[in-house]
């Protein structure tokens, strides 16, 4: 534990190590969701709405293929950071190990079917034929260059299990930098379309993925050999038992929000644009407490492996006020601020006024959502991940029912209620089991003491 980046969760305050290991963690993933809302600014102010669009319209399309991979390398993080909180060394390394072989094939796999299916999906997504050319240049490039984004997403998921949040922030901000740099010289310098801003992501991804895993070899405790990649089976299962459920959910949430983007894109251009200024808006005001949620993933999964069930409880108040602050204060500026953010990013008239109608709604219930991340993460922490996945199950269904039934009624608002009736419903189930799962464990920890203070006063 001489690593000063590392942070051991099982021991010491839980609101200093909670906030020590969220500020850079906070900062990565604000520099992530910038650096995209950046990007898809200067592809609209420097080649247009039609432009802004096609980039925008890929956003399902992407959640779906790349939230896949996150929800694996989150779920094989939790294992990794069990195995740490439990002090297992030898099983932390036979994991990490089985998470870097899996990494590989899924990256082989994603690559070469999102490169396959990329124009029957825009086609299934009834993406508009003047949007379709840019599409394709844009999607062929980002899912071409998949591997760099798995890379990172494994490398990081790695470093947040041994509490090292800094590392994938330093990483961030250097490709952050080297993303918008590259961003303008490519669109506005050379003149280059939408393809010069996936080439700058992929390059920028390069950048981020290269820094963690210099970081991952330079910890002696995980430093890898030839012997902890020859893993048994069971490690293989245990790993895909608990990444795939994770990748599943997210990939279920995603098919949900492609459903709102078909509904969407049939309306015209300027639904399709307005839409995917709100899905910005959306992922920005949600990082506060979607980051809180990755804390309490990192804070739960250590200490359940420790069997410190009672930290855990401590460990929730503190994300939730957390989540509690960021909806204060997002949420408010979402009701009382929409036409001020829709014109940062957006042009046209039409497309300014659809989007004040979708984002007061969500941000008056984004607390629902707020509060789902930390209670999600908590119950995936402590090895459940078939719960989220079945919560996910539901936010799909809740999606495409509101959407198809008030979409013809009350136009894009109807996509803010399906929002908001996802979140809440997901809310409700992972609260629910979170509660159910820790309390037993919080009883058998209390009959364990007092059983020893028994025996003690005997």
């Amino acid at each position: 534990m001489e690593d000063k980046k590392i942070i051991d969760f099982t021991q010491g305050n839980p609101a200093k190590h909670i906030i020590r290991f969220y500020i850079p963690l906070f900062f990565t993933s604000l520099l992530q969701q910038v650096y995209n809302f950046v990007d898809v600014l200067i592809v609209g102010k420097g080649l247009g709405d039609d432009a802004f669009a096609s980039v925008g319209n890929m956003s399902s399309l992407f959640f779906l293929i790349v939230g896949f991979s996150f929800g694996l390398a989150n779920g094989f993080g939790v294992l990794i950071a069990q195995s740490f909180g439990a002090k297992k060394v030898e099983e932390l390394r036979h994991r990490i190990a089985g998470t870097i072989q899996l990494a590989v094939v899924m990256a082989v796999f994603l690559t070469t079917i999102s490169i396959i299916f990329l124009p029957n999906a825009l086609r299934l997504l009834r993406t508009d034929e003047k949007l379709m050319a840019n599409c394709l240049k844009y999607g062929y490039i980002i899912f071409g260059g998949l591997v760099t984004s798995i890379a990172y997403n494994i490398s990081a998921a790695i470093l947040r299990a041994l509490g090292d949040s800094r590392t994938p922030l330093r990483a961030i901000i250097t490709s952050s930098v080297i993303n918008l740099a590259l961003d303008s010289l490519f669109i506005f310098g050379l003149g280059m379309g939408v393809e010069g801003a996936a080439i700058a992501t992929i390059i920028s991804q390069i950048i981020s993925a290269t820094v963690c895993i210099r970081r991952i070899r330079q910890i002696e405790m995980i430093k890898l050999h030839r012997e902890d990649f020859q893993n048994e089976k069971k490690v293989y299962i245990e790993l895909f038992r608990n990444g795939l459920p994770n990748a599943f959910m997210n990939s279920i949430t995603a098919v949900g929000c492609m459903v709102v983007q078909y509904f969407i894109n049939g309306y015209g251009v300027a639904y399709t644009t307005a839409y995917s200024a709100c899905s910005k808006y959306l992922n920005l005001f949600m990082n506060p407490a979607s980051t809180a949620g990755n804390a309490m993933s990192a804070y739960t999964s250590q200490n359940y492996g420790a069997r410190e069930y009672g930290r855990i409880k401590d460990g929730l108040k503190v994300c939730l006020s957390i989540a509690l602050v960021a909806y204060l204060v997002l949420g408010s500026v979402m009701v009382f601020m929409p036409e001020f953010l829709a014109r940062i990013l957006l042009k046209g008239d039409e497309a300014v006024r659809l989007a004040c109608s979708f984002i007061p709604v969500c941000g008056v219930s984004i607390i629902a959502v707020d509060f789902l991340f930390v209670f999600r993460s908590g119950v995936q922490g402590m090895g459940y991940p078939v719960i989220p996945m079945w919560s996910g199950a539901l936010e799909m269904v809740l999606r495409i029912a509101v959407i198809t039934l008030f979409m013809d009624k009350i136009g894009i608002t109807a996509a803010a209620f399906a929002e908001t009736s996802a979140w809440i419903g997901a809310l409700i189930m992972n609260s629910t089991a979170f509660f159910k799962i820790l309390l037993p464990k919080l009883r058998e920890d209390e009959n364990i003491f007092f059983k020893r203070k028994r025996r003690a006063s005997v």
